[in-house]
């Protein structure tokens, strides 16, 4: 470990510490002042007093500093490698504040049977908190990363073996001011060179084998030489996000998962789907009667068109309900128009201008008025409000076999592809942009995908 990395994981301890200190003694000044930092924060501070200055260290600050510092511990930000990106760090650091707040709160509620002594101190108490915490680290992180970009602190890494590094893995290694990477070798002996010259803290092994004299070799001189040994499995070199390291008995195993969309994760996306969808449904419910009536006067019976789509894991059929924006007979006018679709780069059937959509259907299709229907398939679960876009049995009977991983989560209204170009998108790439969804899910690109939605639907970008 190098003797930077130590010293810096030591300095963070200190660090939050005084940050806590000066929030906590800061905020009593500004409460003691009636000085609101917060807008509206007035509104909590009527009825609080506050205890004397002596009494208020000796039972809050003093043991509201450790406890914090105890958070930030347990949620490993004094790690003294340095793992953590940047901006993790700092999200953890928000995040050793809101921990910190609800323990306050539980503990005078719980154990001392009593409120804070100010509702409005304990919310400015957080505020210059997470302030004066994320402030320190980030001062710490740029120092820290000027001194590797001095090259103090830097790794040096090689790679060996008779396979190369994965290029994903080199120009990571080669964009990290963490490592200096000095290229890949083919044996002990290039490997024990580069040692003798220059130095290395870590061999990144790309063909390992138990049963080889040249493995077993490698690893006694890593371990003679105290160099840190690593081995890229290449098999999984295209899915760095999703692997975990678990244990069989005693053995440590490394283990993928298709997605993060699984566990709570698939919990608290269904919540937001059903809590959100069932809200859109019923505020847009006087604007989806004005459509249903526009379509049934401009083009007859039947309002909505009924589609049959592929659901989750490839499996199924969902009804995928929309205003009908075509003429009533376009399904079998279908076959007679096959030959005119614009993508031929894959599966999927798609005509530019298409004789069949009505002049109202095309107002419809050009801001995806026809799709908001598509909130019922929401709410009773045969869709996601953001997932990859589901596609007919028949385009799915084409798709060869790396297409059907876009079955792995259920499919959505809207999607990364859908803001990324909408129909315009070759094929491959939107299978790709797909992926790029499964692989990376979390709440906060669901949120961000669908505030992107509205502004590619208000520019009617795609069909």
């Amino acid at each position: 470990m190098k003797r930077s990395e130590i010293l810096f994981g030591i300095a963070r301890i200190p660090l939050d510490a005084l940050a806590a200190l000066a929030a906590l003694l800061l905020a009593y000044r500004l409460r003691e002042a009636n000085i609101d930092l917060l807008p509206r924060l007035q509104l909590l501070s009527q009825q609080s007093t506050l205890p004397p200055l002596e009494y208020y260290i000796e039972s809050f600050v003093i043991p509201g500093v450790i406890a914090f510092v105890c958070i930030a511990a347990v949620l490993r930000l004094y790690s003294l490698r340095t793992t953590l990106g940047p901006w993790k760090e700092l999200w953890k650091t928000g995040l050793s504040a809101l921990l910190w707040i609800a323990l306050v709160m539980a503990w005078f509620f719980m154990v001392q049977r009593q409120l804070f002594f100010s509702r409005a101190l304990l919310v400015q108490s957080t505020f210059l908190l997470a302030l004066f915490a994320m402030s320190g680290r980030t001062a710490v992180i740029l120092f820290q990363r000027r001194l590797l970009k001095s090259g103090i602190g830097i790794r040096t890494v090689v790679s060996c073996g008779g396979r190369g590094l994965p290029e994903s893995v080199s120009k990571d290694l080669k964009r990290d001011v963490r490592y200096r990477f000095l290229g890949h070798t083919s044996s002990l002996t290039e490997v024990a060179s580069a040692q003798e010259k220059t130095g290395i803290d870590l061999v990144l092994h790309t063909d390992a084998n138990p049963e080889s004299t040249a493995t077993a070799e490698l690893i006694d001189y890593c371990r003679s030489h105290q160099v840190g040994y690593a081995y890229v499995p290449p098999v999984f070199a295209d899915v760095p996000h999703q692997l975990s390291i678990g244990n069989i008995g005693l053995v440590p195993v490394l283990k993928f998962e298709p997605t993060p969309l699984d566990g709570w994760g698939r919990v608290f996306k269904r919540c937001v789907d059903f809590v959100l969808g069932l809200l859109l449904f019923i505020i847009l419910s006087p604007f989806l009667l004005i459509i249903a009536l526009l379509v049934l006067i401009t083009s007859g019976w039947p309002i909505f068109y009924v589609s049959k789509r592929t659901g989750q894991y490839g499996k199924g059929a969902i009804p995928l309900i929309k205003f009908r924006s075509m003429c009533r007979d376009a399904d079998q006018k279908k076959q007679e128009l096959h030959a005119l679709s614009h993508r031929t780069d894959g599966p999927l059937f798609k005509i530019k201008d298409d004789p069949r959509v009505t002049p109202l259907g095309r107002f419809l299709r050009r801001y995806s008025i026809d799709e908001v229907p598509q909130l019922l398939n929401v709410i009773v679960g045969q869709l996601s409000l953001v997932g990859p876009r589901p596609h007919l049995p028949s385009e799915v009977e084409k798709y060869a076999l790396h297409h059907r991983r876009v079955f792995t989560v259920r499919p959505g209204i809207t999607g990364l592809a859908q803001i990324s170009g909408r129909s315009d998108l070759p094929f491959e790439e939107e299978v790709a942009y797909d992926m790029r969804y499964i692989e990376d899910w979390s709440l906060f690109l669901d949120c961000w995908i669908l505030w992107r939605t509205i502004f590619v639907v208000l520019f009617g970008r795609g069909e």
